[in-house]
């Protein structure tokens, strides 16, 4: 089976829309918690804090993510592309087809 680099670039480029859909409707979770205490229980005001904290956490992901795809785009356009990072042995088309960001042999990781 052989590795299709437009496909894989259809796919990334997919999952990049697919991050910025997510950021655009997660923007309100990150908001700053309102502090007055007459305005918000202290309860309610430990739960908007927790799920802001869990907001910008996904947020974090998600910009790794897209660091990894943006780095797999740029592979995919020279000689790294499916060869691991670490060891130089090449990866497994398996592994690839699965995640096609992925830098790291199946030994590696």
């Amino acid at each position: 089976m052989a590795i299709d680099p437009e496909s894989l670039k259809a796919r990334l480029h997919a999952r990049l829309l697919e991050l910025a859909s997510e950021d655009r409707a997660a923007e309100g979770s990150t908001a700053p918690v309102e502090l007055d205490q007459d305005a918000v229980g202290r309860l309610s005001r430990m739960d908007a804090l927790q799920v802001q904290a869990m907001a910008l956490a996904a947020r974090d992901r998600r910009a790794a993510e897209r660091r990894r795809i943006e780095a797999a785009l740029v592979r995919l356009g020279t000689d790294d592309f499916g060869w691991c990072q670490i060891c130089g042995e090449e990866i497994a088309e398996t592994r690839l087809l699965n995640d096609p960001a992925v830098t790291h042999c199946i030994r590696c990781a």
